[in-house]
């Protein structure tokens, strides 16, 4: 879609919050390898002048400025589109249109059938370190009808090429944080900054923040070094997809994933060893309630 504007909308949700939800794990639904996506989406000529294409058009303007357009529901400096990229469009950037077919699904995280709702619900939880809107609110129509138009021309039901972030082996040599460190000052810390603080504009980021307060906490399916290292394979440096080896991959998303961040919001009794043990013991590669360097990571911000 190319960028709407958003000064013509009016946007006039609410805030209602839903519960807090413990789902963020999607290890249990299947990714397709890399590949080149065959699905396109609809463009944005192809929206209807009528009230359908008005919410589509809400929900774009929520996905790709989500802080400053639901501040009572994000916690931190990220947007959807941070880690969706292309508003949403882009095949192996995780793009709406192979999530939405998915759903309902069953997520073994809160071991339950999910609606898309909730899935979403999961990322504010998690990824946007904020409070989920509530299910029936008007943002998560307009969020899950604009995921529904990028999809409308999907098949139901089926593992399309591009969905999810394609899955990096990790190597014999596993990861490495001084390689990561190297490759995280030469590649990322333009945009990203060399302490991973991100890029503001007048007090907005315009490069989001990979770790510290304002990036996403510790219950974010990001957390896990190989979650991690398959989005930076396939869609990093910016404009430089597939530049890096699958090796620096795992490194640079190793560096990223030591550095802490905000506590994980299912923390068991005020307790990080718990808290590891009920959920991230077996969530893929990741650094939560281990020494690295003599300290303890996950202690939280």
């Amino acid at each position: 879609m190319k960028p709407m504007i958003l000064a013509a909308l009016t946007l006039a949700f609410g805030n209602v919050h839903a519960a807090p939800i413990a789902m963020e794990d999607q290890s249990q639904l299947k990714t397709p390898p890399a590949a080149a996506p065959g699905f396109t989406p609809p463009a944005e000529s192809e929206l209807p002048d009528n009230a359908y294409g008005k919410m589509v058009r809400d929900g774009y303007a929520l996905f790709v400025d989500t802080r400053r357009l639901m501040p009572d529901n994000v916690g931190n400096g990220l947007n959807c589109s941070n880690c969706h990229l292309d508003q949403g469009r882009l095949g192996n950037s995780a793009p709406l249109w192979g999530a939405y077919p998915m759903y309902p699904a069953y997520r073994k995280k809160n071991d339950k059938v999910n609606t898309f709702a909730e899935r979403i619900q999961g990322c504010f939880q998690f990824s946007m370190n904020g409070k989920p809107p509530a299910a029936d609110s008007s943002q998560m129509t307009a969020l899950s009808v604009y995921a529904y138009w990028l999809a409308s021309k999907a098949p139901i039901g089926v593992e399309s090429a591009g969905r999810g972030y394609p899955e990096v082996a990790q190597s014999a040599q596993g990861y490495d944080f001084k390689r990561g460190e190297q490759v995280y000052q030469a590649q990322c810390s333009i945009c990203h900054g060399a302490n991973g603080e991100g890029q503001k504009v007048a007090g907005d980021y315009v490069m989001p923040p990979l770790w510290g307060k304002d990036s996403y906490n510790w219950g974010a399916g990001m957390h896990r070094i190989n979650t991690a290292a398959s989005f930076i394979k396939h869609n990093m440096p910016l404009g430089k997809p597939g530049s890096l080896s699958d090796q620096q991959a795992w490194d640079v998303a190793a560096y990223i994933n030591r550095h802490e961040r905000p506590q994980d919001p299912r923390l068991v009794d005020g307790s990080i060893e718990k808290t590891r043990l009920k959920f991230h013991a077996n969530d893929g590669v990741n650094l939560y309630g281990q020494k690295v360097d003599g300290v303890l990571v996950g202690q939280g911000l």
